[in-house]
């Protein structure tokens, strides 16, 4: 939809229909002068702001508009009702957004949530059961006929991923226009507050993936949200590069395309939340966060989430990007192992055989590695001709290292070349895992 010279965006309310908000823009400018109003006056509060297409709206008139001139707060008359004439029709996207709640076994919870949702004026409720079975079936029954959600259900527990799976398709068939959803958990952590703030940044950020994070500081926090928020959050951050305060999040702001591609990922159940910020690195995707209030009912004893068991299997998505290392270790080291001993009682000097070793070892694992790389565990769309240079240059670098390292090091140690060989290809594994996810590999990657 083409934007005029300067539109208004406003919300009509109350019986003399008073608008309790505004905004008018300047050309494309990237900013808008705002207004609220209190009932019964004349007066208004401006101020600056971001501004997007929010709102899907219609003008006769445009008087009583006028361009954003300063970035200064200020009191203002000029826009009084008095001085407006103009018919607008507007329908507020932020309230057709639907909120997706995938739930199992809930408790009274869920329908206070529901409550809370309609009061504030959220129009498509999307309830997943997730086979909760049939003790739970009043509090379904009670969100589709009291509260007019869109309640699905499936016949045993498949999994969270999986529970979002079926909402995103759901929505995506039967919202067309939508430009996207809101996920949160039915557990009364997330408020309506929250969950409004977060549907207000994906609507500023139409092209993010939006995560509501939680403060995870204060004796509040549960022991278990917080040491599973906390390995997780270390383990992304340095195996995909990937900073997030808050890893665990229900409350995601999901545009409409990143929803068709998440179809696509693997995981059906606690999984997939982190699979989901994965495929943003592969894709490109930003991610905004959104503060949130931190809610824990009971100690959050409710929460279907095990810091054991579902760590495991979050840990175990990264397995991918260990192996291919990993295992190439292995082959260096026993490529390293039997080089030497063929090398050992040649008349060479001790250096000598050592980086011949290295070099004959590291060739070989090389090759492995860079086609396991490739192939497996970055699968990246950059092309062999800027990739295979630079895990060359690494490769060589990492091998020169590895060689004068062990060389200065071993007659420290009785002459053991492979005990000091272990620890220092350790260390240089771990170097050379990062600079390979961000340098030589770097680029969008193909979806898994």
């Amino acid at each position: 939809m083409p934007m005029p010279s300067s539109f208004m965006w406003m919300k009509l309310q109350g019986i003399r229909k008073n608008f309790s908000g505004g905004c008018c823009r300047k050309g494309n400018s990237g900013t808008a002068a705002c207004i609220r109003w209190g009932m019964g006056m004349d007066a208004c509060t401006r101020w600056r702001m971001d501004i997007t297409a929010c709102t899907r709206w219609k003008t006769s008139t445009g008087k009583g508009i006028w361009p954003d001139t300063n970035a200064n707060e200020r009191k203002s008359s000029i826009f009084g009702r008095k001085d407006t004439s103009f018919i607008m029709e507007q329908t507020e996207i932020r309230w057709e957004v639907p909120v997706v709640i995938p739930s199992y076994e809930p408790d009274e919870k869920l329908p206070a949530l529901l409550k809370e949702l309609k009061a504030v004026g959220f129009r498509n409720i999307v309830l997943v059961d997730d086979g909760s079975g049939g003790e739970y079936g009043h509090f379904f029954q009670e969100a589709e006929n009291l509260y007019g959600c869109h309640v699905l259900h499936h016949a045993v527990n498949q999994g969270k991923g999986r529970a979002l799976k079926t909402a995103f398709n759901y929505c995506l068939g039967t919202f067309g226009n939508m430009p996207g959803v809101i996920t949160a958990d039915s557990d009364g952590q997330h408020s309506p507050e929250c969950i409004l703030a977060c549907v207000d940044a994906m609507l500023a950020h139409p092209e993010a993936l939006i995560l509501g994070c939680r403060c995870f500081e204060g004796e509040e926090v549960p022991t278990r949200s917080e040491f599973g928020n906390k390995c997780t959050r270390a383990v992304m951050k340095y195996l995909t590069g990937i900073t997030v305060s808050d890893t665990q999040t229900g409350l995601r702001g999901i545009s409409a395309s990143f929803m068709e591609m998440l179809l696509m990922v693997k995981g059906e159940r606690f999984e997939f939340e982190t699979n989901m910020l994965l495929e943003t690195k592969a894709r490109q995707i930003p991610i905004v966060e959104v503060p949130i209030r931190t809610i824990y009912i009971a100690k959050n004893e409710t929460s279907h989430f095990n810091p054991i068991k579902d760590s495991v299997k979050i840990y175990m998505i990264f397995g991918k990007f260990l192996f291919s290392s990993l295992s190439s270790s292995v082959v260096d080291l026993a490529l390293f192992s039997l080089f030497c001993l063929l090398l050992k009682d040649m008349r060479w000097g001790s250096i000598t055989y050592i980086t011949v070793a290295t070099v004959f070892a590291r060739i070989l694992s090389a090759l492995y590695n860079y086609l396991m790389n490739l192939k497996v565990v970055f699968q990246s769309d950059s092309p062999v001709k800027t990739t295979l240079p630079r895990y060359v240059l690494l490769a060589a670098v990492q091998m020169s290292l590895s060689a004068f390292l062990v060389g200065k090091l071993y007659p420290l140690f009785g002459g053991l070349e492979v005990l000091v060989k272990m620890p220092v290809d350790i260390l240089l594994f771990f170097l050379s895992y990062v600079i390979q996810r961000e340098f030589v590999y770097a680029g969008k990657a193909k979806t898994p």
